[in-house]
């Protein structure tokens, strides 16, 4: 058992708020599959770090990619987004490993939603790091599941 009598009384308010809305310039830093709860499916998590100099640098946020759903839909919408961070990155579609894409710069599209009353960071985009803030998110044709993924 740990003892806490030497815990301070008050403890400062960490930096969880959501990031706001917007572009920033990031890493994906990890990533692993796993199974949906309905055990219907698979899914990448990737976690995203910002590394854009300020406030929120350093600060981590979460996505997921269906990469095996019974929703087509969702499973195209994962590898158009995936697809999209190949082209940001330099690193040809369809990678043998997923570890290709981690630590090189991309610029990442976050959102904010509410959820059950508190503000939440969604991803919604990648493009590459270019000069120009003016670039449009990167775009990507239907695709089909590849294999392994």
């Amino acid at each position: 058992m740990a003892s806490l009598n030497n815990a301070p009384t008050e403890v400062p308010k960490g930096s969880f708020d959501a990031i706001p809305a917007g572009w920033y310039k990031a890493l994906i830093v990890e990533d692993e599959v796993k199974k949906t709860n309905a055990g219907t499916g698979s899914y990448i998590k990737a976690k995203i770090q910002i590394v854009e100099q300020g406030k929120y640098m350093n600060r981590i946020v979460f996505t997921n990619f269906n990469i095996e759903n019974p929703n087509p839909e969702a499973v195209n919408i994962a590898l158009r987004q995936l697809q999209d961070i190949c082209k940001a990155v330099g690193v040809p579609w369809k990678p043998a490993d997923t570890n290709l894409l981690h630590n090189k710069p991309l610029m990442v599209k976050i959102a904010v939603k509410e959820y059950q009353g508190n503000d939440q960071n969604e991803v919604k985009g990648f493009k590459a790091c270019l000069p120009s803030s003016s670039q449009a998110p990167a775009t990507a044709g239907a695709a089909t599941a590849p294999k392994g993924w």
